[in-house]
């Protein structure tokens, strides 16, 4: 789907529910994934990045974010990692990505965001490839995600050398 410019007010919109909703465990939240890189065409699933304070209490949070509509999904694959998703299967709104204080993949998500939006040859490139490989497997996240991983790696590899330069 092409890029829409409500993305950022909606993202805008449920992060001051769950800055309500988890005051007491949450420190930062931030709008991730390719609905934040603005001109990047995205699936309409806005990426939410939550840093807390502990995984713990955020797990004792979990009936407040089933109020929310959220489904936690544990780590989903991710190790340190809780997920959350709005809007069941079909309609799937949000994903919600928690971390820890600390966590390596706060910084990897951040970099990769702030890496695209500063290159747009980049995000161009990783638009490119994303519309290639969903048209050659429509049906087929896993190989969807499994052809996006070299670029995404190459590109991760040049955010992190962008953000320490």
């Amino acid at each position: 789907m092409a890029y829409r410019s409500e993305w950022p007010a909606i993202f805008d919109a449920e992060a001051r529910h769950l800055r309500n909703t988890l005051a007491s465990v949450l420190i930062d939240i931030h709008h991730i994934g390719s609905t934040s890189v603005p001109g990047l065409p995205a699936k309409p699933i806005i990426d939410i990045l939550a840093v807390v304070r502990s995984l713990g209490e955020l797990d004792a949070r979990s009936d407040a974010m089933m109020a929310l509509g959220y489904e936690p999904m544990g780590e989903f694959g991710i190790a340190g990692r809780r997920f959350f998703a709005k809007g069941g299967a079909i309609h799937r709104t949000h994903h919600i990505h928690a971390y820890e204080l600390g966590h390596v993949e706060i910084a990897a998500h951040l970099d990769f965001r702030d890496y695209l939006r500063a290159h747009p040859g980049q995000a161009r490139r990783y638009a490119d490839r994303k519309a290639r490989l969903a048209e050659q497997h429509r049906h087929d996240i896993e190989a969807y995600i499994a052809g996006k991983g070299p670029l995404v790696k190459e590109l991760l590899e040049s955010a992190r050398q962008w953000r320490g330069a």
